[in-house]
């Protein structure tokens, strides 16, 4: 129906504006912005009145756990939670059981996607069959069949030949290629970075110079094929230097980092808190500081969740044998607004890391309030206090470190093609 947003303080990513005005919504799309369109008329007010409009976010990593770890998470409980979240698309990494390596595997995952109704489902398509390493995809048909990108997930291509090839492959058709860096001979068995840290309490160390050696291998490779490529999670200040330079040289390359290595480091993992394992691991400080710097500075342009949902069990154990990952989905805006109110960047900025920034990188028609564009939107109250309770999480996953955390900035209400994917129960005006 056709909907009109009024009274809300209008953010616009991709300009850099913040203004009042209103939202027009006419058949799944943005009509107009600040003042109604000639001859339209609302079919439903939504009156913003202190409330902040924004495009809605693009997670460009959250994991679904569908198909194949059910028992974790479902493409339906997690899209509801990214709905709840503000974020209208994510970006399904090929991880899946099996890898999406095959049109049918994308198919699958964007129809499950559209029969939840939540949140976008934008699946990955894998750079190598089975994540193996050792030969490379119809990446072509993969992008035929709803890819966003093509990427190997958390999996290293270990032989350089393969890789180089898969760029080639990639540059032809110009596909995104989402890149984790790491060298898997220097990482070995870590779970933790190389530092004080490991050192203090025992544990298997991954030394920085894992990424930053991945992160040479690929910057050579794509300097020779001029592939379009985005490191999708870089950890250390090393690496965003490395990356910062590739793009003063005028390399096709991009970059991001997830929410919680802008929030946390090594020392977070205190004794042996579980909830702390990721990969790649929380560095140091001094990393840490970079990676706001780069952000501040452009070279990073994408933050993700790099959501991984699990159950309890996979954290109640030694911190070695703890699966990683982070239940991030229903944390990333509070997070990113953080950044604002830190001073890392404006509120424009801020949002650009999770809409216009991923919109650009992966080519889509989305985070951005433009007419014409999908009434994609995410309206939350900028100034609203909550403490997070991971036992009330939406995610079927509960495993954060921020648990407990006071948070600022919570959503009220998630539009999808202009439909309501999300309301708090505490906004009653849709």
């Amino acid at each position: 129906m056709n909907t009109a947003i009024i009274n809300g303080r209008i953010v616009d990513p991709a300009g850099g504006t913040v203004r009042d005005g209103g939202v027009f919504i006419c058949k799944g799309a943005i009509a107009g912005i600040g003042a109604a369109p000639a001859g339209f008329t609302a079919e439903r007010t939504i009156d913003a009145s202190g409330l902040t409009i924004c495009p809605g976010l693009i997670d460009m990593c959250a994991r679904t756990r569908e198909p194949g770890l059910e028992r974790k998470a479902t493409i339906a409980s997690e899209t509801a939670a990214a709905a709840a979240g503000g974020i209208t698309a994510l970006c399904c990494p090929p991880d899946t059981v099996p890898a999406i390596d095959t049109p049918a595997m994308a198919h699958l995952v964007r129809q499950r996607g559209r029969e939840a109704g939540a949140s976008r489902v934008l699946p990955v398509g894998a750079l190598t069959t089975g994540l193996a390493g050792k030969t490379i995809t119809d990446m072509a048909a993969l992008a035929d069949s709803g890819c966003v990108a093509i990427g190997n997930a958390l999996a290293s291509v270990v032989n350089s030949l393969v890789m180089r090839r898969a760029l080639q492959y990639a540059a032809t058709f110009n596909l995104a290629v989402i890149l984790h860096a790491e060298d898997p001979w220097l990482r070995g068995n870590g779970c933790v970075h190389e530092g004080e840290v490991s050192t203090r309490l025992g544990l298997a160390a991954i030394p920085a110079t894992a990424e930053t050696v991945g992160v040479a291998r690929d910057l050579a490779l794509i300097e020779q094929t001029r592939a379009r490529a985005h490191f999708g999670h870089l950890s250390c200040g090393r690496a965003v230097a490395m990356v910062a330079e590739a793009q003063r040289n005028g390399l096709p390359v991009t970059a991001g980092v997830t929410a919680h290595h802008l929030h946390l480091c090594e020392e977070d993992v205190g004794e042996f808190d579980s909830r702390c394992h990721v990969i790649p691991p929380l560095r140091s400080r001094a990393d840490r500081r970079a990676l706001r710097e780069a952000v501040q500075s452009g070279v990073l342009s994408a933050v993700c969740s790099d959501h991984q949902p699990h159950g309890a069990d996979a954290k109640l154990v030694p911190f070695g044998e703890s699966e990683p990952g982070i239940s991030g989905l229903e944390t990333l805006l509070p997070l990113v607004l953080r950044l604002a109110g830190e001073g890392v960047a404006d509120l424009p900025a801020a949002l650009a890391l999770v809409t216009s920034g991923p919109a650009k990188i992966l080519g889509l028609n989305a985070g951005a309030l433009t007419p014409g564009a999908p009434a994609d939107v995410c309206i939350f109250d900028a100034q609203k206090e909550w403490t997070l309770d991971a036992a009330k999480m939406h995610s079927r996953g509960r495993n954060t470190p921020f648990d407990g955390q006071p948070m600022r900035g919570k959503v009220a209400l998630t539009l999808v093609g202009g439909k309501v994917a999300y309301r708090d129960p505490a906004f009653g005006a849709a």
